[in-house]
């Protein structure tokens, strides 16, 4: 059994961990579900499968809400798999239709909640689980979206405290999974992964899952300096889901800790002509630059805007992130302004660090080795945020703090090359 109090959440895992196996096993409606039970394939089938019998199950059913949060719950998962932004507003057609049908179901409320997480709309996603728990009090799955929600809010004690309810309430894969992200942003590397493997062994019924939590372990295991066993991990992931992009991304990065640029650029440049989202984008862009190929990087940079275009098209929010890229590859001017808008609408260490390292660039160090400390607040390794804190501090002339933050940051085989030449230099 866990510690009390050593706990905590990671953004998303309600999505990253599956919606079909989260509402179909208790999510709310249970008798809509257990009559839909026959006609659906198992949670191991894959996603296309499991669409074209949801819809026909929706068709066959269309007043019974159940079969509506189910199609939208796979259509989420399609859309991790092949980025399709137009999934976004079917997934959010059925969910409305299925509140309209059952303006209560816990099931159609927690899914919505965590389709709210995967555009960064923190805020409405923390209104429906906490709509969801006042529904029926009874239910652990809503518990997952409240945690992500409450993280990704800045709001670390009741986050804290609703996940260490969770734990208490049900010990399984979506608990753990939260329980090593806390371990993570509190620094406690060691405690993360042995949360994460403990993730692993409890199961979550798809292959998804499990590639998404062999990811995880991957990050882990880099963010340690284990990259040997980083890169297994990410095979490993590969090999129960080929062509997962979060494993796939997490082999690129062991690649290019490894000192294999290009390996890592050959996987990113494949992921990103099938999923050019602006991170993988960014990544490919930094890691062909830091490889002496500055044109190409920046042709794959020039990406990250139309990207970006999209996604706000379809209402997903994405400021933390493209305040890092204009700090970087833009207009630092822009990015301290995106930084203040990712923190005034939702305050968590992620968007403390964007808007200092903003800041930093931006010609205003001092100002930005604030945020860069409220950043590292919780205890974090994350060797980004350590750099942007170490640079911070060494334009703005605190030689102590910067040979510290800058050593630490050094040492870790996770950060991204681009940024490790700058602190080497």
């Amino acid at each position: 059994m866990l510690h009390r109090l050593a706990i905590g959440a990671a953004a998303a895992f309600v999505l990253a961990l599956g919606a079909f196996g989260l509402l179909a096993r208790g999510g709310g409606g249970t008798s809509a579900a257990v009559a839909l039970a026959p006609q659906l394939p198992p949670p191991s089938a894959g996603v296309d499968q499991r669409i074209a019998a949801l819809q026909g199950a929706v068709r066959a059913r269309p007043r019974q809400a159940q079969g509506h949060v189910l199609l939208a719950g796979a259509y989420a998962e399609k859309l991790r798999q092949n980025g399709d932004a137009q999934l976004y507003g079917k997934a959010e057609r059925l969910l409305a239709r299925a509140l309209e049908l059952a303006p209560s179901d816990p099931g159609a409320l927690t899914q919505r909640g965590a389709l709210a997480l995967s555009r960064h709309d923190f805020h409405a996603a923390l209104r429906d689980a906490r709509a969801a728990r006042r529904a029926a009090p009874e239910l652990d799955r809503p518990f997952g979206v409240l945690v992500d929600a409450l993280i990704e809010l800045g709001r670390y004690d009741q986050a804290g405290a609703a996940l260490q309810e969770m734990v208490d309430r049900k010990p399984g894969v979506a608990s753990y999974a939260r329980v090593s992200y806390w371990r993570e942003l509190h620094g406690d590397l060691p405690g993360a992964r042995r949360a994460m493997v403990l993730a692993i062994g409890a199961g979550n019924g798809t292959p998804e899952g499990a590639a998404y939590l062999g990811a995880q372990l991957s990050h882990l295991d880099l963010l340690r300096g284990r990259t040997r066993l980083a890169e297994r991990a990410a095979r490993a992931a590969l090999h129960r889901f080929p062509g997962h992009p979060a494993a796939e991304a997490a082999l690129a990065r062991a690649h290019a800790a490894r000192g294999r640029l290009p390996m890592a650029i050959a996987r990113l440049r494949a992921l990103v002509a099938r999923l050019p989202l602006p991170e993988h984008a960014i990544a490919l862009g930094e890691l062909e630059i830091a490889a002496g190929r500055r044109a190409a990087g920046e042709r794959d940079l020039g990406l990250v805007d139309a990207q970006r275009r999209l996604l706000a098209a379809t209402g997903v929010d994405t400021d933390a992130e493209l305040a890092l890229f204009e700090a970087d590859h833009g207009s630092p001017r822009r990015g301290v302004a995106l930084g203040r808008r990712a923190w005034a609408a939702a305050p968590s260490v992620r968007s403390a660090d964007a808007l200092g390292w903003a800041l930093t660039r931006a010609g205003r160090p001092r100002e930005g080795l604030r945020w860069a400390r409220r950043a590292l607040a919780l205890g974090s390794r994350d060797p980004s945020f350590l750099a942007h804190a170490g640079l911070a501090a060494r334009a703005a002339g605190d030689r102590e703090a910067a040979e510290h933050l800058l050593g630490a940051a050094r040492r870790s085989p996770a950060l991204p090359p681009l940024l490790g030449r700058e602190v080497q230099r």
